[in-house]
């Protein structure tokens, strides 16, 4: 097998600190001849070792793989997480993983790293390895943007507190949802505005609100600027949540069968109005800032 250079996380969400940290790996492969490749684990350990303590993740494991190649990453290794690898020790886990199947000759991390059973190993047991099993280990500071570190869980929080502008600078890239699209209840077509309501399969949901959205039909590509409300629908009487998405311009055919919503700022939190007619105007209302604000990014 070709000597690798690797690195090792779970890379949720594959933000900008993933990112860079992907490209100096690129960088470094070219620099040694050898093969850049990542290695990641699914399900995410914490499920495994610690269910209650398990977050709720912002990529799928098939996403999380694409979004890493698409960083010039040549081969992505999925180990299946298992009670038997939570109970490698550090060392088990070098040698078994890193050098005897991966080849690693530079091994980066992040400066946070951890490994093994119990979480037992770190950036200096990690060091000490490598002079033992013949890899250099490189280690990489944590990213800043707007004056906070990039993590996965920040941009969790971020999202769910409704702030996607800001989680979308930490990933370099709108967050987004995407999933099947579902009848809604009849309501909105009749009442309101006609709406495609999302069923998705995604962990991560904005708070509650009305959103400045871009959405991609997943079979066609088409794409469309629209809008799109998080919520229980209060003016209905609503109790469920539904995610349920304007487009402000309209799609020739048949309805798309699945989509991506991009969300990239937030516009109002959600409310009860007195009518359906006060609704609607509303909508208008949001519309006409989310007009503004694509005519802004040059988005017609």
């Amino acid at each position: 097998m070709v000597n690798s250079v690797i690195t090792i996380g779970n890379f949720d969400g594959v933000h900008a600190g993933h990112r860079q940290l992907l490209r100096r790996l690129v960088e470094l492969g070219r620099e040694h001849h050898l093969k850049p490749m990542v290695l990641t684990f699914d399900p995410h350990p914490t499920r495994v070792v610690a269910p209650h303590r398990a977050p709720r993740l912002l990529t799928t494991i098939e996403e999380r793989v694409a979004l890493i190649r698409a960083q010039g990453i040549e081969d992505v290794v999925v180990l299946p997480f298992t009670s038997e690898t939570a109970q490698l020790s550090p060392e088990e886990f070098v040698e078994q993983i890193v050098v005897g199947r991966l080849h690693a000759k530079i091994v980066m991390v992040g400066d946070n790293f951890r490994f093994g059973h119990k979480q037992a190993g770190d950036i200096k047991t990690l060091t000490e390895l490598g002079v033992r099993f013949g890899f250099q280990t490189h280690v990489v500071d944590a990213v800043h943007r707007r004056g906070r570190v990039v993590s996965s869980s920040e941009i969790r929080r971020l999202i769910e507190e409704g702030k996607v502008a800001l989680a979308g600078r930490l990933l370099e890239r709108p967050y987004d949802l995407s999933g099947d699209v579902v009848s809604g209840h009849g309501i909105g077509s009749k009442q309101t505005v006609p709406t495609l309501n999302l069923s998705t399969p995604c962990e991560v949901i904005p708070a509650n609100g009305v959103y400045i959205t871009r959405t991609r039909d997943l079979e066609t590509s088409d794409r469309w600027n629209s809008i799109t409300n998080v919520g229980t629908r209060p003016t209905f009487d609503g109790d469920s949540l539904s995610i349920e998405t304007f487009l402000l311009s309209s799609f020739d055919g048949l309805t798309p069968g699945r989509i991506s919503v991009e969300f990239l700022r937030r516009l109002r939190a959600e409310r009860k109005f007195e009518s359906p007619e006060a609704l609607k105007q509303q909508i208008f209302h949001d519309v006409g800032r989310a007009q503004t604000f694509f005519r802004r990014l040059g988005l017609h």
